[in-house]
């Protein structure tokens, strides 16, 4: 989750205005109607992919599963920070990295106290 986190903080920084509102493509449907997508639903639509493979990693469990918990609480709390604090981050497309950035949170630590649960044994 830390891709669009940064892709988000460069588009603010080095461009003016609504860098989301960008229209980066337009197909016609066989209904007739336009379907439109602009740079922020194409960051959002980015964030989920990389959500699904942050929920995947969380399912395996290693000595590293504990690193990718902290790293995943600190992206959270980025996310948090700049979200209360940079007035350019007051958007709905952050706040959407921003939710999607906690779920992988509660996801992983989810998925590991599962785990851990299973492997714990008594005799």
């Amino acid at each position: 989750m830390i891709v669009p986190f940064i892709l988000y903080n460069i588009m603010i920084a080095g461009m003016a205005g609504d860098p989301f509102a960008a229209q980066l493509l337009a197909v016609t449907m066989i209904s007739g109607g336009v379907w439109t997508m602009n740079l922020g639903d194409g960051l959002v639509a980015l964030g989920l992919v990389f959500m699904f493979f942050e929920i995947l990693r969380s399912t395996r469990t290693s000595n590293a599963s504990v690193i990718d918990h902290v790293l995943s609480t600190f992206v959270f709390v980025a996310f948090l920070v700049e979200f209360l604090v940079v007035a350019a981050a007051a958007t709905p497309v952050f706040f959407l990295l921003m939710v999607m950035a906690l779920i992988d949170l509660m996801a992983g630590f989810s998925v590991s106290i599962r785990s851990a649960g299973r492997d714990v044994s008594f005799n």
